[in-house]
């Protein structure tokens, strides 16, 4: 095999793992994409640089996310220059993807953010209702070991938040691509290339409308954590509280199936109305969903104790003969075999972060 064409299934290889998430670093796509495509030893010459990379993963993007890739390209920028209005005082700069454009499935907000108080910029995500965690990853590099401190946020789309001492702000740092100067935007960098790259889009108005809007998984957590409080009949509820039980609905749904977000959602959210009225629970969970959740969602909650009847063989023809008209009528059910069987004492459930990280994933994903 050729080197040119050795080279050429190397970086295809390493830009599918990286699309498809199964390698995060190009050198360590390099090596595994190396080893899969020729069984014998490849020279570090002849290993495609982590631009080739790039524009395969940018191939991979534009075949498979076609139109939508952009519409979330404008948000993606948009919603960073929101957080970084809020972070003024740290000197935020966007880099990554979303500030040169190359942006695929998953993609998260990167921004550079200068602070001597890591104390100080987490206070700030508070003050705004974030939801966040912070790392802390050591890295060796020409025999020099770092600490870099991440904040990575769960908001509409991910953010990461690499935090520098004060005093960089101005310092250039190096592309592993390009091995070029970064490129970087401050708040006035972002907002003329908004108003340079999108000429229709009145930015006022844009950012006005998007701080008006509300995070519907931050709506999802409010609702969830008080049913740990709610307790139920140890008759028909003897795992205890109404949160465990949702959870493992939830995590019985996922097994079930795993990529249909209205559905899992559907099984999560399907008994919080018992933390605000135990006698209507149903009616009182969709009051307070409404606008946050789909028609779909909508429909298998406020038919789920209908199907319990189904299985009980209660419920009369004429009803039943309504529900069997729905093309959702046998997920109805599957979330009704999903809520009984989530009712045993000591099994493992993720935590409620992890489970709308997972459906937030999803949507990123699969919305389109």
């Amino acid at each position: 095999m050729s080197i040119s064409k050795l080279r050429r299934q190397i970086a295809w290889e390493a830009a599918r793992l990286m699309y498809t998430r199964q390698e995060s670093e190009y050198y360590r796509a390099k090596l595994k994409a190396a080893r899969k495509c020729y069984r014998g030893r490849v020279k570090p010459a002849d290993l495609p640089s982590n631009a080739e990379i790039r524009d395969e993963i940018q191939s991979f993007a534009r075949t498979y996310e076609g139109d939508a890739r952009t519409t979330h390209l404008r948000e993606m920028r948009l919603e960073a220059l929101r957080l970084m209005r809020h972070l003024r005082r740290f000197k935020p700069r966007l880099i990554g993807s979303v500030m040169t454009g190359h942006v695929r499935q998953g993609s998260d907000i990167d921004l550079h953010i200068f602070s001597d108080s890591l104390e100080a910029v987490v206070g700030a995500l508070d003050e705004e209702g974030m939801v966040y965690d912070v790392e802390r990853k050591r890295v060796r590099k020409r025999q020099e070991e770092r600490v870099f401190v991440h904040i990575h946020i769960q908001d509409r789309y991910p953010f990461e938040l690499t935090v520098y001492a004060a005093d960089q702000a101005h310092i250039v740092f190096k592309s592993s691509i390009t091995g070029k100067a970064i490129e970087r935007a401050s708040i006035a960098e972002l907002e003329r290339l908004l108003e340079r790259e999108y000429p229709d889009l009145a930015l006022d108005e844009a950012m006005a409308a998007i701080e008006e809007q509300v995070d519907r998984f931050q709506i999802y957590e409010s609702l969830l954590l008080p049913l740990e409080y709610v307790k139920q009949s140890k008759k028909y509820h003897p795992e205890g509280d109404a949160l465990y039980h949702s959870m493992q609905v939830y995590q019985l749904a996922v097994d079930a199936l795993p990529y249909d977000e209205e559905f899992l959602l559907s099984a999560l959210l399907h008994d919080i109305g018992k933390g605000i009225d135990k006698d209507d629970h149903v009616n009182a969970g969709l009051e307070a969903l409404q606008g946050f959740i789909t028609e779909r969602t909508a429909w298998l909650i406020a038919h789920h104790m209908q199907a319990h009847q189904v299985l009980e063989r209660t419920i009369g023809a004429r009803a039943h003969r309504r529900l069997q008209a729905s093309e959702d009528y046998d997920e109805l059910m599957l979330l009704c075999r999903c809520d009984r069987a989530g009712r045993k004492i000591g099994v493992s459930v993720p935590e409620v972060d992890e489970a709308l990280e997972y459906i937030r994933d999803l949507s990123h994903t699969f919305g389109g």
